[in-house]
């Protein structure tokens, strides 16, 4: 196999080894579907991506994402993470970056916070919503009663790329409490698109945050992941449609990965337009961690 770079990075991290991690691999066409996946199997993270080209072609930089287990068309904080390495590693300056995914071109932007922060943006195709159930259901599946779960929002799947099961809890004691039980789970949701829940509550860890979320993705090889782009992104779709925060206009922050150790911190911004299509857009800090040789 010839030698590839590759980069190590902490997504929607507001400091340096925390957020969730990803490899960021310069690769090139010509590397097969199958050695994509073992070299992401020897990574280990959540993901790693693959950028196949220097070079942005007709949609965008080609881009592949990989968990340790398959080859996923979409999620958020490998967008991010990569275009973060377009811009400092390839010196690409033009904004937004855009990323051929296999959902499709997906476009990241670069900001300057009131804080001076650097906060890369992407924005996601508008949500599509699917099935819904009850908490009657979907309790006894995360190890909660049908009580922990708010019953004046719908638990239901949502899509902005790749489908997540979006449940509204009342505390953060609940939230604690959360674990997936797997096989209930995934009886529950066999004849839905989600194979992964979002469950949030409007509490913060910091007090200083709108909300706090945990997202279990057994499904994809990840037990519980630090930080998903992806998955908030079905979040903000899902906020501004009810309403949550008694407008269809978001701009929030979101915790999370406080639970496994690597705090999180997501900026969510959604508003739709005069067709009612909502924009969604999910945000976060990238800190590069290490650099390295695949040989």
């Amino acid at each position: 196999m010839a030698s590839f770079r590759f980069y190590l990075v902490d997504v929607f991290a507001p400091k340096k080894y925390a957020g969730n991690q990803l490899a960021v691999v310069l690769a090139e066409k010509g590397l097969s579907t199958e050695k994509m996946q073992l070299i992401a199997l020897e990574m280990n993270y959540s993901e790693t991506t693959f950028i196949l080209s220097s070079l942005p072609e007709q949609n965008g930089f080609p881009v592949r994402i990989f968990t340790p287990t398959t080859e996923i068309p979409f999620a958020g904080h490998p967008t991010l993470g990569t275009a973060f390495i377009i811009k400092k590693i390839f010196h690409y300056e033009k904004a937004p970056i855009m990323l051929n995914l296999q959902v499709g071109p997906i476009p990241v932007a670069p900001e300057i916070n009131e804080n001076g922060e650097e906060i890369y943006w992407m924005t996601q195709l508008p949500p599509q919503f699917g099935r819904n159930y009850s908490p009657e259901k979907i309790a006894p599946a995360l190890n909660l009663s049908p009580t922990d779960i708010d019953p004046n929002y719908p638990i239901q799947e949502v899509s902005t790329g790749l489908p997540f099961l979006v449940v509204p809890l009342c505390s953060l004691s609940a939230l604690r409490q959360a674990k997936l039980e797997k096989n209930l789970f995934y009886q529950v949701v066999n004849k839905g698109l989600a194979r992964a829940p979002l469950i949030f509550c409007p509490e913060s860890y910091t007090g200083h945050h709108h909300l706090s979320v945990r997202v279990f993705a057994d499904y994809y090889g990840v037990p519980e992941d630090p930080a998903t782009g992806s998955a908030n992104g079905c979040l903000a779709g899902y906020l501004a449609h009810y309403q949550y925060f008694g407008s269809s206009d978001l701009n929030i922050r979101v915790e999370q990965g406080f639970e496994v150790k690597r705090p999180s911190l997501l900026y969510l911004r959604a508003s739709p337009d005069e067709k009612g299509t909502i924009k969604v857009e999910v945000g976060g800090q990238v800190i590069l961690v290490a650099r390295g040789e695949l040989i």
